[in-house]
Parts: structure tokens; sequence; C-alpha cells
């Protein structure tokens, strides 16, 4: 789903205008993004939660050249799954992923 898709479901399941939606989704979006730029994690109950984590500097390898590089320090956003989420979409899987039974096959 992009966030043009996003927007098109929120238009018709609220009925709002198109240009409506956009602000929503962008003024939803920025806040987040804000509050990970402050450092604060972000906990969306029965979705997930948004966390910034720390890492150090290291020296990478080139995988083309094989020469070794400085990596700077950095924060990265990192998204942990909620429970309910994980398990409406492990639910979800359809039949090809449902799970085995204790019962052997029967042969006839």
């Amino acid at each position: 789903m992009t966030k043009a898709d996003l927007i098109a479901v929120i238009a018709d399941k609220l009925k709002f205008p198109w240009a409506r939606a956009e602000l929503l989704v962008d003024q939803i979006f920025s806040s987040m993004s804000e509050a990970l730029m402050r450092g604060e994690g972000i906990e969306i109950r029965g979705f997930g939660s948004f966390t910034v984590r720390q890492y150090r500097a290291y020296d990478g390898r080139n995988p083309r050249t094989g020469a070794t590089v400085h990596v700077k320090p950095k924060r990265l956003a990192f998204f942990k799954v909620g429970k309910e989420l994980r398990e409406r979409v492990n639910d979800g899987r359809g039949p090809a992923a449902a799970k085995p039974t204790s019962e052997p096959a029967k042969m006839v």
C-alpha cells in the first residue's frame, strides 16, 4: 500500500474530499517524524511501536571493491510489531500456511 492508496482509503471510508484526507495523512506522518527526530518513541496499541536506535561508528567494507570504509555513527527508526497485529497477519495467511494437524492422513 502506498501513501496515495492510504489517502484513497481514508477519503472513501470517511467520505472526505481527497485534499482533506491527504492533509490528515500528511499531518500524522509529520507528527510521527517530529517525535522520532526528538528521540521520542511512538506506541500505537494493537499495531506496534517505533523507537530510535543509536548505532556507533564502525569500519565496514565495500562489497564491490573490498575496501575498508568508515561508517559514521547514526540514529535509525526501528519498528517493532505489536502482538495483536502479528496475530492478525499470521491468522490471515490463508490455507497454504495453516497449522498442520496432529492426525496422520487417512489412506483409503
